[in-house]
């Protein structure tokens, strides 16, 4: 059955087979008025609820329509890597898209501004959420993009994100020091919300009292209070508030202008402070935020640690394939000398033909299955304030942080490679996008 494209007659009886996503209502409760747009429900609906059920069987967490020459190109994400997924024909797509927005509790007639919403819904029997986001494009059509969350899946907990024990017992030490702040930092969509969510959580709960001031989205966070904000109260008057009450942790909004950054700097003294930024990586982030505070010493000291992290594809445990590693190889990539295996995606024997080995059911012949999270800290130890102070380079920084052992993502990524969760393929694949 093709799903895009196409005016094909359907089989009815195959047709009755495929199971579709449900759409549930709109993430922000407004009604859509299927009624008052039924002709909108007849072109768009069937369509939109087969790109997205083939997405979630795909486990994409992304899908893109995108508009090209007279129609628009379906992309979809996979463990952060694109595929291509289809075409739609010009009407189709704006009906798919205006039914979407529709759902998503949008206004479906504009077209000329960026609208962002979501629809709950529901996939065999499990709960979603898809979080629309449509961006104008020239001639009147719209670039959409529908992420995917399987709201059971959340995580929660810090090792469940993939923090170390090693990392969550420094954070806790970190936090036990009663002031300072520690900062998440990434790009959009890289895991790094997660990430300040994680360092929180690495926070003991039972022996601090953690407030939090920050948009949540409606997420609960168990032994974590929200400060109920007051209407004339700043992001300044929110944190003395909680000061004022003993609070030792608390958790903000990201840091997104010089005004933020310099409000957050001032309170460190008094309370803990866990949030994040926008930055490349923690080098990165270091130098934007000495950037913001125009003083390198007040950054240096403020900080207690810059945490960033980088999504990692795991190989598939059903295909995977072990192999012995080259004695040469494991020395120059820094592996002990007694490593016997290390692993990869299925390779075709000598023997064996690739397109005569039987596809891997569990990961649809990928070779590999999920993500997992590389996290690396930059400790404002002794010499890392020194450098800063002086005014070091962000290679520098990276520099004393691999000399100081502190985690970075070639150390964790190793780590991984050598536990077998990742190959050096992936791992060199990931590391490359961060240079770019």
């Amino acid at each position: 059955m093709a799903l895009f494209g196409g005016d094909d007659d359907f089989d009815e009886d195959e047709e009755e087979e495929i199971e579709l996503v449900l759409f549930q209502g709109a993430l922000n409760g407004k009604k859509a008025n299927m009624k008052a747009n039924a002709r909108l429900v007849q072109a768009g609906l069937m369509p939109a609820k087969e790109i997205v059920t083939d997405g979630i069987a795909r486990r994409a967490e992304t899908i893109r329509i995108e508009p090209k020459g007279g129609g628009s190109l379906i992309r979809m994400m996979v463990d952060g890597v694109a595929y291509p997924s289809g075409k739609l024909p010009k009407k189709r797509a704006l009906a798919v898209t205006q039914l979407l927005k529709l759902l998503s509790g949008l206004d479906e007639k504009e077209r000329s501004k960026p609208q962002s919403g979501g629809i709950n819904s529901e996939y065999e029997e499990e709960p979603y959420q898809l979080k629309i986001d449509s961006v104008p494009v020239k001639g009147g059509a719209e670039r959409m993009t529908i992420r995917i969350q399987n709201t059971d899946d959340l995580l929660e907990r810090p090792e469940e994100m993939g923090f170390t024990e090693d990392l969550r017992i420094k954070i806790r030490e970190l936090a036990s020091r009663g002031k300072g702040v520690l900062l998440a930092c990434g790009a959009p969509q890289t895991g790094v919300s997660t990430c300040a969510l994680g360092v929180l959580r690495s926070v003991d709960a039972y022996l601090y009292d953690i407030q939090s001031i920050a948009d949540l989205g409606g997420r609960e966070l168990m032994h974590v209070r929200n400060l109920e904000k007051l209407p004339e109260d700043d992001l300044d008057a929110n944190l003395m508030r909680i000061i004022r009450s003993e609070g030792h942790v608390v958790f903000t909004d990201p840091l997104d202008t010089a005004e933020v950054a310099k409000t957050i700097f001032t309170r460190q003294e008094d309370i803990v402070i866990v949030s994040e930024m926008a930055a490349r990586d923690s080098a990165a982030g270091i130098a934007q935020l000495v950037e913001w505070l125009g003083d390198a010493e007040a950054a240096a000291n403020g900080l207690q640690a810059m945490f960033s992290t980088k999504l990692i594809r795991k190989l598939c445990k059903s295909c995977k394939e072990a192999f012995r590693p080259n004695p040469k190889l494991l020395v120059k990539i820094g592996l002990p000398k007694k490593t016997k295996a290390l692993y990869r995606p299925p390779q075709p024997s000598e023997e064996e033909d690739e397109e005569e080995r039987p596809p891997c059911r569990n990961c649809g012949d990928i070779g590999y299955y999920g993500r997992t999270a590389l996290y690396e800290m930059l400790e404002m130890t002794d010499e890392m304030r020194k450098l800063i102070i002086a005014g070091a380079s962000p290679q520098e920084l990276r520099a004393l942080a691999s000399e100081e052992k502190m985690p970075t993502f070639q150390s964790e990524g190793l780590r991984l490679v050598a536990e077998g969760v990742t190959s050096l393929e992936e791992l060199q694949r990931s590391l490359k996008k961060k240079s770019k």
